[in-house]
């Protein structure tokens, strides 16, 4: 399946990326890239869920400001306002679940994303109905949650470490959440992301795209 011509959309005030698949669809992903930004390898993200059959939606957190660098990262993430964020996330929720024919969605969140992608997954009352979160956890109450959760894990990482990985996942488990909890050999954070050769692994990357469209494909609505 060939995805349509993908193409940024301001709703509003929100600044989107926005993929279809060459077929109807009523499955959306939201995805909420890493500090970097909305950078080119995010958007070929959505353009590979497109041609999966994914409607799918990035949102754009610093309206057009990229960086490669972790101290610009560093900045820009302090740019952000929390609540101003999260009603940014509420409302492309909304308008992709308005492109599904309000149907549920998905989430897939990246780093700083996989914390924004958990926050909204945690809440009684989101459309997410599925989360796969890319070395990222986030403290919360799961309990109420209607969502089902994959996670992508690198073996070695200075921002989320074995140990708090291993707390993390316990607490969701004992909510009751439907997870799955994945880590990769000889990876360290950003290994998915092939823009950045000092961190990407490419058999790792292959792998974790092959679980997280299984994961996808399973709970989209019906």
């Amino acid at each position: 399946m060939s995805a349509k011509k993908s193409s940024p959309s301001t709703p509003g005030d929100q600044p989107y990326y926005i993929a279809t698949p060459a077929a109807e669809s009523r499955h959306g992903v939201l995805v909420l890239p890493a500090w970097w930004g909305l950078n080119t390898f995010f958007k070929q993200f959505c353009k590979r869920l497109a041609r999966e059959g994914f409607v799918t939606l990035a949102l754009d957190y610093y309206h057009g400001q990229i960086t490669s660098t972790i101290e610009e990262a560093e900045h820009l993430r302090s740019t952000i306002r929390r609540k101003a964020t999260l009603e940014s996330i509420a409302q492309a929720a909304t308008h992709l679940q308005t492109l599904c024919g309000g149907q549920d969605i998905s989430v897939v969140g990246f780093s700083l994303g996989a914390y924004w992608a958990l926050g909204l997954a945690e809440q009684t009352s989101s459309p997410v109905t599925a989360t796969v979160a890319f070395y990222g956890t986030r403290t919360g109450d799961y309990a109420t949650s209607r969502s089902a959760f994959q996670f992508h894990f690198a073996e070695t990482d200075p921002y989320e470490s074995a140990a708090g990985v291993k707390r993390f996942q316990k607490k969701l488990l004992a909510s009751g959440r439907e997870a799955e909890f994945h880590t990769y050999p000889g990876t360290t954070h950003w290994f998915f992301e092939k823009d950045r050769p000092e961190t990407y692994n490419a058999s790792a990357a292959r792998l974790a795209w092959q679980r997280t469209v299984k994961f996808l494909k399973q709970h989209a609505p019906s």
